[in-house]
């Protein structure tokens, strides 16, 4: 092992596009040893130059490339799969012991559903306590889908999971329950499983007319993979269930207002506006 480690850094991207990513995001990835992305990933980290173009890169084995920095230095991109993600944490820890710095790619925020936890949780598992790792945030689809709708969440909010793969619906519906109740605007991730279902648990708690927002790629642009690209639709909780072909898979989230939520119309478009509460312009 090298006597100098390097760092793991588990990096939100946000949407993945060059233009939403932190400076500190791109500072990092730009720098690191080894970068650990998904081909999409790797695409949107191209488009500026973050990592180097695939023609500069020279194949180290299925999965992995070295490719050359405009400066002549090299670094490696590793390909990150569903199914792989326990092997590619231990190889990033054997870099980090090497003395590489490992900037591992997570969609949107990786607190927010993302790789944060499967790295704390893999470190714990292998007994990693000498690997140094640190969190660099992005922007999550809560935040990005908000900023196409307007100011949905100026006031309370949460965020809630639809998919069951660690967790039984019976405590999924809980938390819906919960949050319909205690009044917060509630973003639904995960939206390709059950929402429908979801949608009705909490229209028993909350009035049909409610706004909510369908939102899609949020922070995308044109380069979606859903549907028709960054696409967002107004909508109420009773008819939000009627917009199947709105709803296009791990891209879509799901805005619930509540009973503060109204649309605001200007020139332009429609928003959606959740006021702070108790407050009006002299307060500002």
């Amino acid at each position: 092992m090298s006597e100098e480690v390097g760092t793991l850094y588990v990096v939100g991207i946000g949407p993945g596009l060059p233009h939403a990513m932190t400076q500190e995001a791109k500072d990092v990835i730009r720098t690191a040893d080894c970068v650990i992305a998904s081909n999409l990933y790797q695409e949107f980290l191209r488009k500026d130059g973050t990592i180097p173009p695939e023609s500069e890169t020279e194949s180290t084995d299925e999965d992995a490339v070295l490719a050359t920095r405009p400066d002549g230095t090299e670094q490696e991109v590793v390909r990150s799969s569903m199914g792989r993600q326990i092997e590619l944490a231990r190889e990033a820890f054997e870099r980090v012991r090497d003395g590489e710095d490992v900037a591992h790619v997570s969609g949107g925020d990786p607190n927010v559903y993302g790789k944060s936890d499967l790295v704390f949780t893999m470190a714990e598992e292998d007994g990693a306590t000498d690997i140094p790792i640190e969190i660099v945030p992005g922007v999550t689809a809560a935040l990005g889908g908000a900023a196409n709708l307007g100011a949905p969440l100026s006031n309370d909010f949460c965020t809630i999971s639809l998919s069951d793969k660690w967790r039984g619906w019976d405590e999924i519906e809980e938390k819906l329950r919960a949050a319909a109740i205690s009044g917060f605007v509630v973003v639904l991730y995960n939206c390709w499983r059950d929402y429908e279902r979801a949608i009705e648990v909490l229209r028993e708690e909350r009035a049909d007319h409610v706004p909510v927002g369908i939102f899609n790629d949020a922070g995308r642009a044109d380069a979606g993979r859903n549907l028709e690209d960054e696409t967002h639709t107004i909508t109420t909780l009773g008819e939000a269930a009627d917009h199947d072909e709105k709803v296009g898979g791990m891209g879509t989230s799901i805005l619930v207002g509540n009973h503060e939520t109204k649309v605001w119309r200007n020139d332009d478009r429609e928003y959606l506006v959740t006021p702070r509460g108790g407050r009006d312009v002299d307060d500002f």
